[in-house]
């Protein structure tokens, strides 16, 4: 899902948001300007993902799990969803929370290690050809 598919935020631009209460609690500061860094490491984790994708869904591979430092949980992230959340971080510089993944199938997700070492695999027995 792209990110501009997703719903607008009712509070965009108003300056009585109610999410700014909410900023400076529990260590959160308020949201700054992505840097040059963040923004290229950003464009790089999407064009990684989709790398990823194209090599994995017809495996079977539904999406991504990361370990939330937060919670301790797992967090299973559709690929679409992924790419929605990285593009929302990206132009918005932070993500919306969403819903987590209902009764996911923790086999059908894998680690962003795990799809960097498959693509590594891939592109190695490619060049030996």
């Amino acid at each position: 899902m792209p990110h501009d598919a997703l719903p607008p935020d009712p509070f965009a631009g108003d300056p009585d948001d109610p999410a700014r209460a909410l900023a400076g609690q529990d260590g959160d500061e308020p949201w700054e300007p992505l840097g040059d860094e963040e923004r290229a490491e950003l464009l790089a984790d999407l064009t990684d993902l989709a790398v990823y994708q194209a090599l994995l869904e017809p495996r079977g591979v539904r999406g991504i799990v990361v370990d939330c430092a937060d919670c301790g949980e797992p967090h299973y992230h559709d690929w679409e969803l992924l790419r929605a959340s990285l593009q929302q971080l990206l132009s918005d510089g932070h993500m919306r929370p969403h819903e987590p993944a209902y009764d996911p199938d923790p086999s059908a997700y894998v680690s962003w290690e795990y799809c960097r070492g498959y693509h590594d695999g891939v592109a190695s027995a490619e060049s030996n050809r």
